[in-house]
C-alpha cells in the first residue's frame, strides 16, 4: 500500500454503548469517505477501512490528496436581453452581478452565450480551487460526527482548548480525549468536539507495551495499536479472532462440545473489548435440572458468557467467558466469573422449583388481575376470547378432539405470564409454559401448543409444530387483530407497539403453508363474534363492525407485499388478490398459474381484451350471461361461442380439479377468435336484442375468464 496518500483518523473516546458499535464505526467511516470523494479529495476507488473498539472510532482510507483539483466553473447570469443593452454594452445589472463573483467589466468580452430555455443567456466561466485536504478533512468530520446513529447524547465539559474552561460543553455519544488525523505521516491540522488533531492515541487501559502510542503513519495504525497498544482495533477482526478462540476453547473440552451461535451476543461482546481471551468456566451439574433454555438465556442476556452443548446440543455445565485482559495465572478470572454466576443460576433453580409446586390451571384466575389492555380487559378475559374462538376454529375444521385440546390450550397458554420465572425472563414465556404443562402431566400436543402459540414470532420464524398449536396461535392473532382494529388501535408509520402486521403475516403463514381449509372472512368472523356489544362495554353497533373489511383488507395488503418480496409481480399480485380470495391456502396456486400464463404468447392481447370487456360491462347494468344462438348473425361472434363452448367447459373442469395453471392456459387459446369478434362486431348495436345478446357473450366470456383471478389487471 502506499504510504503517501493514507489518510487515517481517529477518535479517542471513553467506553462507547456495545450494541451501538458496529454501527457507529460504520457509519463514521463511511460518511468521511463519502464526503472526501464528493471535495474531489479521495479517488471513487479508494478503499475504506473502518475501525471500532470499545473507546475509539476510527478510519482508514487510501488514495487520498492534499488538494483537490481545480474544477472549471459555469454560472449562469442572466438572459442576453437582461445584461447587455442594444449596443452591446453591459447594463448596470450585469455589472453588479459580476461584482458580487469578484469581476469587473473587463470580464464582459469573455462572457459565453448559450441558449437556456427559450431564451439565450449569459454565463461566465471560472476556475474554483479544489480544497485543501485540511479545509475538506474538517468539513467531512464535522458531517460524519454530525450523522452519527447515536442512541443517545451526551453533554459535557471541557476542561482545556476552549472559551470558557469548565464551563463550555459539547455534545457527542460519550465524552472525547483524543484526536488523530494523518495524512501518511503528517498530521492534518483540523479540530473536533474541542480536540485539536495529533498523531497520540492510547491502547489497552492495563495491557498496552506503550502509552501514549505515538503513530508513525497512517498505515501503521492497526499495527502498532496491536504490537504496542494490545488492542485489535478492527471490530470485524476482533470478532472473528474471539469466534475462533471460541471454537478452539470447545475443542479443549472434548465431547463434541461446541459455544452456543448468537451473532448478536458475538457482536456485543465484540464490542466489550479490546483485546479478547477466551477462557472456560464451570458450575455445578445440579443446575442442569433447571431446563436449559433458563440457564442459556441468564448466562447470555445477564453476563455475556458463551454457554457450551455437547453433541446432542444439550447444555453442559462448561461455559465461556471472553475476558478483557491475559493474565498468566487465569484462576482468578475464571473462579471469579464462576462465582458470579451462580447466584444467577441459583436463582433459575429457584424459580422452576416454586414454579412447580402449582400447576397452571390454577395460575389461570390470576389473570383476571393482569390488566392486558384498559380498553380490552385483562388477560383473563382475554383468554377466554381465544378459548372461544380456537374452539371455533377447530369446529370449523371438523374435529371434535382437535377442538377440546386447543381450548384447553388455549385456557392454559397464559398461565406461564404469572410464573416467578416468566416474571423474570420475560423472553421465556411459552416455553416454561410447555415445561410446566409436562410437568401437570398433559397431553404432549396440549404443552406444545402452549410454547408454540406465539409463533411465528419473526420473519423466517418457524410454524407451530402440530395442529392443537396452529389453532391455538390462529385464535392468538385474530384476537390481537380484531381487538385492536375494533378500538382503531392501528399501526401508523413505522409504529406498530402491538405487532399487528406481524401478527398479520402469522395469520397468512399459518393459512396458506399449512393449506387449511379455513375462509379468510370466516375465521374473522368466528373472532368478531367475542368482540360485540354485551361481551365488552366499550363496544357498539352491530355484530359485524365497520372494522371488519379495514381488518381484511390490512391481511391481504400484508400478503400482497409478501407476495411481491418472493418475486412475484405489482400486476401478478393484484390479479390474484383483487377477487379477495378467502381461501389463501390456494393463493400459491393461483399465482403460479397467473405466472405461467403472463408468460404465454397470448397473455397481453387477453388480458388487454379482457380490461376491454370490463369497460364495457360497467356500461351496461341491463346485460345479462343468457346468449340466444338465434340472435347470433356475424361469422366472428358465432366462431366466438363456438370455441367457448368447446374451451370452458374444459376449463371449468381443469379449475374445479385445482388445475388453476392448466385451467388458464386452456382459456389461451380464445385468443384469436376474442381478437376477430372485437374486429368484426359491434358490440352495442342499434337493435336491443342483439346488443344485449352480445353483451350476454361477453358476460360469459369475462367471468370465465376471471374464476382464476382479474386478469385484466396484466394489462399493461
Amino acid at each position: 500500500m502506499n504510504n503517501k496518500n493514507s489518510l487515517l483518523v481517529e477518535l479517542f473516546v471513553e467506553e462507547l454503548p456495545p450494541k451501538a458499535l458496529k454501527k457507529l464505526g460504520e457509519a463514521f467511516a463511511g460518511v468521511l469517505r463519502h464526503q472526501l470523494v464528493a471535495q474531489g479529495l479521495a479517488e471513487a476507488g479508494s478503499v475504506l477501512t473502518p475501525y471500532a473498539s470499545p473507546r475509539r472510532l476510527a478510519a482508514h482510507l487510501t488514495h487520498v490528496a492534499e488538494r483537490a483539483a481545480d474544477k472549471a466553473v459555469s454560472q449562469k447570469l442572466m438572459p442576453v436581453a437582461v445584461g447587455l443593452d442594444a449596443s452591446g454594452q453591459p447594463t448596470p445589472a450585469l455589472l453588479k452581478r459580476l461584482a458580487a463573483l469578484g469581476a469587473d467589466a473587463s470580464a464582459v468580452p469573455g462572457l459565453k452565450r448559450a441558449m437556456d430555455g427559450k431564451a439565450e443567456a449569459l454565463f461566465y466561466e471560472s476556475t474554483a480551487k479544489g480544497a485543501t485536504l485540511a479545509e475538506g478533512l474538517q468539513k467531512a468530520l464535522a458531517e460524519a460526527i454530525a450523522k452519527l446513529p447515536i442512541p443517545k447524547v451526551m453533554s459535557y465539559q471541557l476542561e482545556s482548548g476552549c472559551e470558557l474552561p469548565g464551563w463550555s460543553s459539547v455534545s457527542f455519544v460519550r465524552p472525547a480525549h483524543g484526536l488523530v488525523a494523518l495524512h501518511a505521516d503528517t498530521v492534518v491540522p483540523i479540530e473536533a468536539l474541542g480536540l485539536k488533531a495529533g498523531r497520540e492515541t492510547h491502547g489497552h487501559r492495563f495491557e498496552a507495551a506503550v502509552d501514549p502510542v505515538v503513530l508513525r503513519d497512517a498505515n501503521s495504525y492497526a499495527l502498532q495499536l496491536q504490537d504496542d497498544g494490545a488492542v485489535i482495533a478492527s471490530f470485524e477482526a476482533r470478532r472473528a479472532e474471539i469466534a475462533r478462540q471460541l471454537a478452539a476453547a470447545a475443542v479443549t473440552v472434548g465431547g463434541g462440545s461446541v459455544p452456543i451461535h448468537d451473532d448478536a451476543l458475538l457482536d456485543e461482546v465484540t464490542a466489550l473489548v479490546e483485546r479478547p481471551n477466551v477462557l472456560v468456566c464451570s458450575f455445578e451439574r445440579e443446575f442442569l435440572e433447571v431446563p436449559q433454555e433458563c440457564l442459556i438465556l441468564t448466562m447470555k442476556a445477564n453476563q455475556k458468557y458463551f454457554p457450551l452443548l455437547d453433541a446432542q446440543a444439550k447444555l453442559t455445565n462448561k461455559f465461556l467467558v471472553v475476558s478483557n485482559i491475559s493474565p498468566d495465572d487465569a484462576s482468578a478470572v475464571t473462579g471469579g466469573n464462576e462465582r458470579v454466576v451462580r447466584p444467577r443460576l441459583a436463582d433459575a433453580k429457584f424459580f422452576f422449583d416454586q414454579d412447580r409446586k402449582k400447576s397452571l390451571a390454577s395460575r389461570v384466575e390470576s389473570l383476571g388481575k393482569v390488566v392486558y389492555h384498559n380498553k380490552l380487559g385483562t388477560q383473563g378475559e382475554r383468554v377466554q376470547r381465544v378459548m372461544h374462538i380456537a374452539r371455533g376454529i377447530a369446529e370449523k375444521l371438523g374435529d371434535a378432539t382437535l377442538a377440546a385440546q386447543a381450548t384447553q390450550a388455549a385456557q392454559l397458554a397464559k398461565a406461564d405470564l404469572v410464573t416467578d420465572m416468566v416474571g423474570e425472563f420475560p423472553e421465556l414465556q411459552g416455553t416454561m409454559g410447555r415445561y410446566y404443562a409436562l410437568h401437570d402431566g398433559l397431553d404432549v400436543a396440549v404443552a406444545d401448543a402452549i410454547e408454540d402459540h406465539y409463533k411465528p414470532r419473526f420473519a423466517g420464524d418457524e410454524l407451530p409444530r402440530n395442529s392443537v398449536g396452529l389453532v391455538v396461535a390462529l385464535a392468538d392473532k385474530l384476537e390481537t387483530l380484531v381487538g385492536m382494529f375494533s378500538i382503531g388501535n392501528l399501526p401508523t408509520g413505522d409504529r406498530d407497539p402491538f405487532a399487528l402486521r406481524r401478527h398479520a403475516l402469522g395469520v397468512i403463514r399459518i393459512l396458506i403453508e399449512r393449506d387449511l381449509p379455513l375462509d379468510l372472512d370466516a375465521v374473522l368472523k368466528i373472532a368478531v363474534l367475542e368482540f360485540v356489544p354485551g361481551v365488552l362495554k366499550f363496544m357498539d353497533g352491530a355484530d359485524s363492525p365497520d372494522y371488519l373489511e379495514a381488518l381484511q383488507s390490512f391481511i391481504l395488503d400484508r400478503l400482497a407485499g409478501s407476495l411481491r418480496e418472493q418475486g412475484a409481480s405489482a400486476q401478478e399480485v393484484d390479479a390474484v388478490l383483487a377477487p379477495l380470495p378467502q381461501r389463501l391456502g390456494e393463493v400459491p396456486k393461483l399465482l403460479a398459474a397467473v405466472r405461467a400464463f403472463a408468460a404465454l404468447p397470448a397473455a397481453a392481447a387477453l388480458a388487454a381484451a379482457n380490461k376491454r370487456i370490463g369497460n364495457i360491462l360497467k356500461k351496461a347494468p341491463e346485460a345479462d350471461a343468457h346468449v340466444s344462438e338465434l340472435l347470433l348473425q356475424e361469422p366472428a361472434e358465432k366462431a366466438l361461442h363456438a370455441a367457448m363452448a368447446q374451451v370452458v367447459p374444459a376449463a371449468n373442469a381443469q379449475f374445479d380439479a385445482g388445475d388453476y395453471t392448466g385451467s388458464l392456459q386452456t382459456l389461451a387459446a380464445l385468443r384469436e377468435p376474442v381478437d376477430a369478434f372485437f374486429t368484426d362486431v359491434m358490440v352495442n348495436a342499434e337493435q336491443a336484442d342483439l346488443r344485449l345478446n352480445r353483451l350476454g357473450l361477453l358476460m360469459s366470456l369475462h367471468s370465465a375468464m376471471n374464476r382464476v383471478a382479474q386478469l385484466e389487471r396484466l394489462a399493461v
